[in-house]
């Protein structure tokens, strides 16, 4: 399957035209910002831990995309999931030891909810277009 094809996204030629993946770096951006405030004891802690997680969730949406493969691009999808959720788990452990407030980690939970759901969505389109095709 050709780039842009997927689910019905006949528009798209890269996946920088992609909103999940436009949203998804803008995540990591945000969550760049919000770690540059840790403290420095952390910089090879949670701070790299966030960093890295958000930038793999962006990394793995592009990949996928990039290999021209629906199945392939599925599993990098749910891989972008599962970064996601590395995101949610280390801000979660940021809050409890005291590193961001409560208000501040419930703002930056809402990006990652927002995205995996749409990821979701994105997943259960192309396995229905995947089953078409049979």
């Amino acid at each position: 399957m050709a780039n842009g094809e997927w689910g019905g996204l006949m528009s798209i030629q890269s996946y920088r035209d992609l909103t999940i993946w436009q949203d998804a770096i803008s995540l990591a951006a945000h969550l760049y910002k919000l770690t540059s405030g840790f403290p420095k004891e952390e910089l090879y802690g949670l701070t790299s831990q966030i960093r890295r997680s958000s930038a793999s969730a962006a990394a793995n949406i592009a990949e996928g995309h990039g290999r021209e493969h629906t199945r392939t691009f599925i599993q990098f999808l749910r891989m972008a999931q599962g970064s996601l959720k590395e995101v949610e788990t280390h801000l979660v452990l940021a809050e409890r030891v005291g590193i961001i407030p409560t208000v501040a980690l419930e703002r930056a939970l809402e990006q990652p909810e927002s995205i995996g759901k749409r990821i979701r969505t994105l997943i259960r389109s192309l396995q229905d277009k995947l089953g078409n095709q049979s």
